[in-house]
């Protein structure tokens, strides 16, 4: 693991009874640094997220974040620590105006902490964050109840959660899923503006072309264990990536 990185993941395994969910799998993320995390289905994309994010313990292995070891840690507190995430399957508050999904990250401890204890207008900062994702603020989109919503705007909502956390690592699970072209396309410079914004970015997504369009580097897993690791063009190429991945035989 290099000495710079932002985030390093150490040997983790994860075994579910007797299932080996996630297998040796290491990586690191560095500053700035958008990584996507692709595989087939079932291969451990969202395990080790969980495995990263608290959500999951791992049975062995380590997560290190700034050079501290965060394994097992809650995810309330690795939040704290600046890592946020999306979900591939957005639960919103249904019955509130969007812009009042925000009221969570918003009032956390973090935000407190970065404001120095001032928060604001936080209704004004809500549906500013709102707009910075897509939604038009004099379309009134933002006050409608998130259970009016559909696919696309639930999607940008539950990015823009996770921007509202400030944080320096931003981990999206699937965003692009169930999204159409146009709406990809729209998503992808909101996200290259984040990078440009200097965050560190982990997708996962299944959307490769969009992706390869924006990752730096791309880590690939099959039934748990990495088999690639290196730019979209070159991993590929790789015959276990096209075995694997591709169903073709190298």
């Amino acid at each position: 693991m290099g000495a710079a990185a932002l985030l390093e993941v150490r040997e983790l395994y994860k075994n579910f009874g007797g299932i080996q969910a996630i297998s040796g799998l290491s990586f690191e993320l560095a500053e700035g640094e958008l990584l996507g995390l692709i595989g087939p289905n079932g291969s451990g994309k969202t395990t080790a997220v969980n495995l990263i994010t608290g959500f999951v313990k791992p049975t062995d292995g380590d997560v290190i974040y700034r050079g501290r070891r965060i394994t097992g840690v809650a995810p309330y507190a690795i939040v704290g620590l600046g890592i946020a995430r999306t979900f591939q399957m957005v639960k919103p508050f249904y019955r509130l105006p969007a812009y009042k999904n925000m009221i969570i990250p918003l009032y956390s401890p973090r935000v407190k902490k970065m404001a120095g204890g001032r928060y604001g207008d936080r209704d004004a900062v809500a549906l500013d964050l709102l707009e910075e994702v897509g939604f038009e603020r004099d379309a009134q989109v933002a006050y409608k109840n998130a259970s009016a919503l559909p696919q696309g705007y639930l999607k940008r909502l539950e990015l823009a959660k996770a921007i509202a956390l400030q944080p320096d690592v931003i981990i999206l699970d699937e965003l692009f899923s169930g999204l159409s072209l146009a709406e990809v396309a729209s998503m992808v410079p909101i996200i290259e503006k984040l990078g440009m914004e200097g965050k560190s970015i982990i997708m996962i997504e299944h959307r490769l072309k969009e992706l390869f369009r924006i990752a730096n580097r791309v880590v690939v897993l099959n039934y748990g264990q990495k088999i690639a690791d290196g730019k979209p063009e070159q991993v590929m190429q790789s015959d276990a990536v096209k075995k694997a991945y591709l169903g073709v035989e190298a």
